[in-house]
């Protein structure tokens, strides 16, 4: 049967060359294979029959049943002419209506045949009115298995060359009537059975064509399911062969290092759940495994103090650690950090960026050769052939979405061992797309903030009261504050009336000329934008203006208000992210949503969880659903390519979690893919591995 689903489309009834090539372009289809596997979006009942006198214009599409009484004409212009038909069922008349193909419809419907009429209702004048209705005749339409009609996704390519839904759905029929054996299952026995799954025969029939709504759920579980059961299998038995291939340096005792520092140097007390993570992290570098482990926290949720402690591990144990950042300033500020957590303690931390230069430059690279630097702090200059460390031991990375896949490649090859490896982000992702595509790393989660720590209150305003904006910002930098500005645009768009931030910039020292004010954008050079940012961090500038490039960024804690501008074209992520700027002191700080009246309604739902929550966990979730996993920041640059074609990540979490279940069963019984009970889905998984779908995972 795998055969014949390998078969060219281009010889199936209604495809041909054409068809075929727009097919291919459009949709990767070639295969009969590829078109099975080529879902509906949507599905309409048509297996019930409404009444004339039911139907009312705010109702879906509808089937009715009857005759064709008469035609009429109505001239719209010279060349253009409407036409009516009065179509009757016995119980009251609907006009159906065409607006354009007059001849078709004469020469395709006759008036006293019984037809079935399927379309919208809608309401003209005290009558209904069915535009552009799909007409059968009633004795070539079987109404008994009608069932629920696929509708397809298909673009102007495929329209122009006439593959609207209604053919995919034609040629879909000829399709299946030529499998007439049944399609190799690809789920054992002991799967399907306890799950009370359909065969994947059953369910590629019925996904197209149901019977009911009853039929088509099941038929979309069990393909969800076997979709997601794959991923999974193949994350999890990556991970099983890392663990167990890939040897740990053991970190056996916590020494003077750790101690002191817990014991005199803790800035605050630790969070019940940074205590936990401190746990996790001390179990997996003793294990003699490598640690390969994510950290989700909350802009300002401690994760930089919990890296610390791990590198202090690290360190008591022999080894180095570093801890690499995605920006030159972002790396100076984890050495300023680190080095006032650590006082006056013997611990030698370093900086390597690309700013460190001549004798500074040589002096790091001698002290990590000879081991006499125990962490290193640095950017993507850290990967460079010239730095060699002693004993590297533990890697950080911090927000590494920004980072490479061959540039952290090259950062474990500067150990004998590969180093164990902590990577740190501050945009929460949702659990069920964690489990995806992080889901060879163990994850660890900071879901509370340090004592102190005031939630940042979040306000939308209007575009229209920007006076009243203007007057609290005047009064927070008063009180001895500093306010971030965010704009979405550089300079002006053509195609758009956003406000830009260089118009804004100039605007702004109009209105606060009694202030100083910075400015920041993408466009700009390295040294200009650290420039900048450094006035507003030493507290030179009082307001910064800059568009996204702060999302990950400084830690000011003195800035206590965040405004961003035209607030309705960023993600929630983002916003999230922007927010985050701020509230990183001990003042009530603020977060200023400003957008125009005009918000469709996903935009106000956006603006409305914004100011009703600080959880970044609910946030990620949330914007996970409104706008799917591939706009997620981070999800397309992390290696795991979401190519699913029924499965949805963002509603599908249950599955998710119930797929991963079932995988990690197999792969703890069979970690070396041999035992000929599991043989089948190892296969299956190989057959997976060479198609199309990119199935990589993170380093």
């Amino acid at each position: 049967m795998q055969d014949i689903l390998s078969q060219d489309i281009m010889y199936l009834s209604g495809v041909g060359p054409r068809r075929k090539e727009v097919l291919s372009k459009e949709l990767n289809i070639s295969s009969w294979g590829d078109l099975l596997e080529y879902y509906p979006y949507k599905y309409i009942d048509r297996s019930r029959i409404y009444s004339i006198r039911e139907l009312t214009a705010d109702m879906p599409f509808v089937q009715i049943r009857g005759r064709i009484l008469s035609f009429d004409e109505m001239k719209m212009s010279e060349r253009k002419k409407v036409v009516v038909a009065h179509f009757s069922d016995g119980t009251g008349v609907a006009d159906l209506v065409w607006f354009s193909n007059a001849q078709y419809v004469y020469k395709t419907y006759k008036t006293g045949e019984d037809y079935i009429v399927f379309g919208r209702p809608t309401a003209y004048g005290h009558r209904i009115q069915i535009a552009h209705p799909d007409i059968d005749r009633a004795s070539e339409l079987q109404l008994s298995t009608m069932g629920m009609q696929p509708y397809y996704v298909t673009t102007d390519r495929m329209k122009k060359m006439g593959l609207p839904s209604h053919a995919v759905e034609k040629i879909m029929k000829t399709l299946l009537s030529k499998l007439a054996s049944p399609l190799a299952e690809t789920l054992p026995p002991y799967i399907i059975g306890p799950l009370h799954l359909v065969s994947r025969d059953k369910a590629l029939r019925e996904v197209h064509f149901p019977k009911d709504a009853l039929q088509m759920q099941k038929a979309r579980e069990r393909l969800k399911f076997e979709e997601l059961f794959y991923v999974q299998l193949n994350i999890l038995r990556y991970a099983s062969d890392h663990r167990r291939k890939c040897r740990g340096y053991i970190f056996g005792k916590i020494g003077d290092a750790f101690n002191t520092f817990y014991k005199e140097h803790l800035p605050f007390p630790l969070t019940g759940a940074q205590k936990r993570v401190v746990k996790e992290i001390r179990q997996d570098v003793r294990s003699g495994s490598q640690m390969n482990r994510l950290l989700q926290g909350d802009v300002g949720s401690g994760k930089t103090l919990v890296a610390l402690m791990a590198m202090l591990i690290a360190v008591d144990n022999g080894y180095q650690a570093c801890l690499m950042a995605p920006t030159e300033i972002l790396a100076e500020q984890h050495l300023s950090t680190l080095r006032d957590f650590l006082g006056d303690m013997p611990v030698r931390v370093e900086l390597l960026t690309g700013a460190v230069k001549g004798k500074r430059r040589k002096d790091v690279l001698e002290g990590l050769r000879s081991g006499k630097i125990d962490i290193l702090v640095g950017t993507h200059a850290v990967v460079e052939d010239t730095v060699v460390f002693a004993r590297l031991g533990l890697a950080v990375v911090d927000e590494q979405h920004r980072f490479g896949v061959a540039q952290r490649a090259r950062l474990w090859s500067k150990s004998e061992n590969p180093p164990h490896v902590l990577v740190m982000t501050a945009t929460p992702i949702p659990r069920t797309l964690a489990m995806t595509i992080y889901g060879d790393l163990d994850v660890s989660v900071i879901d509370e903030l340090p004592p102190g720590r005031k939630p940042v209150q979040t306000i939308h305003r209007y575009d229209n009261q920007m006076i009243s904006l203007y007057n609290g910002i005047r009064q927070q930098i008063r009180q001895g504050r500093q306010v971030y500005v965010v704009y979405p645009l550089i300079t002006e768009s053509e195609k758009s009336d956003l406000k830009n931030l260089e118009e804004g910039y100039e605007a702004l020292k109009d209105i606060f000329p009694e202030f100083r004010i910075s400015r920041v954008h993408g466009r700009m050079k390295p040294a200009e934008k650290d420039a900048e940012m450094q006035r507003f961090v030493s507290g030179e500038t009082q307001i910064l203006v800059a568009t996204t490039v702060i999302e990950v960024g400084v830690n000011v804690p003195n800035a206590s208000v965040m405004v961003i501008l035209d607030a309705q074209r960023f993600g929630l992520s983002q916003l999230h992210q922007l927010r985050g700027r701020v509230g990183r002191g001990a003042d009530q700080s603020y977060c200023i949503l400003v957008t125009t009246y005009q918000l469709s309604a996903e935009t106000r739902k956006r603006i409305d969880i914004m100011c009703e929550t600080n959880d970044g966990f609910r946030i990620a979730e949330a914007d996970l659903k409104l706008r799917g996993p591939g706009d997620l920041e981070g999800t397309q640059q992390s290696g795991m390519a979401f190519d699913l074609k029924i499965a949805d990540i963002a509603r599908d979490g249950q599955l998710v979690q119930l797929a991963r279940e079932e995988a990690q069963k197999i792969v703890t019984a069979d970690p070396e893919c041999n035992r000929p009970e599991y043989a089948m889905l190892w296969n299956r998984l190989k057959e997976l591995r060479k198609t199309n779908i990119n199935w990589a995972a993170i380093s």
